[in-house]
């Protein structure tokens, strides 16, 4: 055996660990955006009055958006699990992600005090929240969703399936 063939034969086993990493990533922003998405849209007055807490849109357009946005988030959340158009699904997801947390930085900023109905609920509470964990919590699914949007390939998902 000569030195070039040991080097060129070298058979080191190669793990590829971000199709792992992303199916995390595609189950925890997928499977948060179902519940939330899910839990708001039993009650849809009580997302519109989450929506309107905030004080950032006009109250029209915020009954509408209180409206819309869980079954957006249902949508996304599905398609996430799924793996199905998981770039673009990342990309809306992350969006709406970015549009969350200027609405519960904007209310901190501002001194508000409101729950911000990411799970049902919502509108002014007595007590002034800790938007530190709604914050951080906001942060850590956008990452999932920016993760996405750069290796949209992921274990288990019907674009795999679907496209190869």
């Amino acid at each position: 055996m000569t030195a070039s063939t040991a080097t060129t034969t070298d058979a080191r086993p190669t793990t590829d660990w971000k199709p792992w990493v992303g199916l995390a990533a595609r189950l925890i922003l997928g499977v948060t955006y179902l519940v939330s998405g899910a839990i708001k849209a039993t009650n849809i007055p009580e997302a519109q009055l989450a929506t309107r807490a905030f004080k950032i849109l006009p109250y029209d357009l915020a009954n509408l958006w209180g409206a819309f946005m869980p079954f957006a988030e249902i949508i996304f959340g599905l398609l996430l699990v799924l793996g199905l158009f998981t770039r673009w699904a990342a990309i809306l997801g992350s969006l709406l992600m970015i549009a969350f947390l200027i609405g519960i930085i904007s209310a901190w900023a501002r001194g508000l005090s409101i729950n911000c109905g990411c799970f049902g609920g919502g509108g002014e509470v007595g007590v002034k929240p800790n938007y530190t964990w709604d914050v951080l919590r906001d942060v850590g699914l956008l990452i999932c969703g920016a993760w996405l949007v750069f290796f949209p390939r992921t274990k288990f998902s019907l674009d795999q399936k679907l496209w190869g």
